[in-house]
C-alpha cells in the first residue's frame, strides 16, 4: 500500500485530452490529402467546421474542445518550449 500522496490536475488531464484529440484530427486530415495545419488554422481562426473533414469522426472530436481554451494552451505551451 502506498502511502504518498500522488497530485492529480485536471488541467493536465483535459491538455492530454486535447492534445489526443488534435492528433486524431490532424491524422484524419492527413489521410484525406489535406494540409492539417492550415485546416487547424482555419477552423481555430472562424470555428467553420467545414475546415476539418467529417473522416475519422473528426469534425464531431474537434468539436468538443473549446477553442478560447485550445489557444491558450497552445500558446502557453509556445511561450514555454
Amino acid at each position: 500500500m502506498m502511502d504518498n500522496t500522488i497530485p492529480f490536475s485536471l488541467r493536465d488531464r483535459r491538455n492530454d485530452d486535447m492534445r489526443k484529440t488534435l492528433i486524431q484530427v490532424y491524422d484524419a486530415l492527413v489521410e484525406k490529402g489535406y494540409d492539417p495545419i492550415n485546416q487547424l488554422v482555419g477552423y481555430i481562426l472562424s470555428e467553420d467546421p467545414t475546415y476539418i473533414t467529417n473522416h475519422g469522426n473528426a469534425r464531431n472530436l474537434i468539436r468538443k474542445i473549446d477553442r478560447d481554451e485550445l489557444l491558450h494552451v497552445l500558446i502557453t505551451e509556445y511561450l514555454n518550449n
